[in-house]
């Protein structure tokens, strides 16, 4: 159950293929599409190549990472699968913020479970991607059980709390200025409160920042900010994480770039620091 899933489109790339798929989610209870970036290395005989796991930021879907990041040339270098789902549940019985705002409900899903109404039905990006995603992938592709994480955003804040709140699972992860403490910030507040109710005490199992206090592991992170990021001082809190991880004695290599904002024009620039930073622990 849940291996069905029909083929939207393949291009090739590099030498590899980038494929988008549609399947119907259990844990989302609606349909998804994903896309998959299989590099040349994939079409080779008993290939089992490590994958990173790219979460997007609000608004995204799919297809954002792959057409802008520039990152499949770097990706068929390395070997390496990236898997990049949507950011939300999707479709018409889906619930949605009433007055169509951009930073809550579709294309916000925040990568947690919701236990609020209406939400909790829908909104569970986190077992979607740290569970049935990853199940899905590991049954129709040649990947390895060598797993990484990364992501922008809204993204970065998933692809932090995923690696944090399961040990072992992820052996690399990364973010491009991520939502780091969203317990504390305006967007965080306003999806945290509606998706998780008004007890702050539950917020903290979501919180990057709270998390690194408990952290098991000592995966060694890396960030880029820019630092003419417009959401830089009011959302985005980079100066949280750091301190964070620096009371928790954990390996954070935060790096503020000057000059950059918040676009895909800033992932570009930096992103095959990150794919190497993943194949470098990924491909041992």
């Amino acid at each position: 159950m849940g291996l069905m899933m029909e083929q939207l489109s393949a291009s090739k790339s590099f030498g590899g293929f980038h494929k988008r798929f549609r399947h119907n989610s259990q844990s989302l209870d609606c349909e998804m599409i994903f896309a998959i970036y299989l590099p040349p290395q994939a079409e080779k005989t008993g290939a089992k190549l490590p994958v990173l796991y790219w979460l997007s930021g609000l608004t995204c879907t799919d297809e954002n990472f792959m057409q802008k990041a520039a990152a499949l040339r770097v990706a068929a270098e390395l070997g390496l699968i990236i898997v990049a789902p949507d950011t939300s549940p999707r479709g018409d019985k889906v619930p949605d913020d009433e007055n169509g705002a951009w930073d809550f409900g579709k294309g916000a899903g925040f990568y947690l479970n919701a236990s609020e109404q209406p939400w909790a039905q829908h909104y569970r990006m986190y077992d979607y991607v740290t569970k049935e995603l990853p199940a899905l992938i590991e049954a129709n592709f040649p990947v390895s059980d060598k797993r990484g994480i990364s992501g922008h955003s809204m993204g970065g804040h998933g692809a932090l709390i995923c690696a944090l709140k399961n040990p072992g699972r992820y052996q690399s992860l990364s973010a491009f200025a991520p939502i780091a403490n969203p317990s504390n910030c305006p967007w965080g507040e306003k999806a945290f409160s509606k998706y998780l109710g008004s007890n702050r005490e539950t917020w903290r199992q979501w919180d990057a920042c709270e998390l690194l206090k408990t952290a098991k592991e000592r995966l060694p992170i890396l960030v880029d900010q820019g630092a003419a990021d417009s959401f830089l001082a009011e959302q985005l809190k980079p100066e949280a994480l750091k301190a964070a991880a620096e009371a928790a004695g954990l390996p954070l290599n935060l790096r503020l770039q000057e000059g950059y904002d918040h676009s895909y024009y800033f992932i570009a620039s930096f992103i095959e620091d990150h794919l190497r930073h993943h194949a470098a622990v990924l491909s041992q």
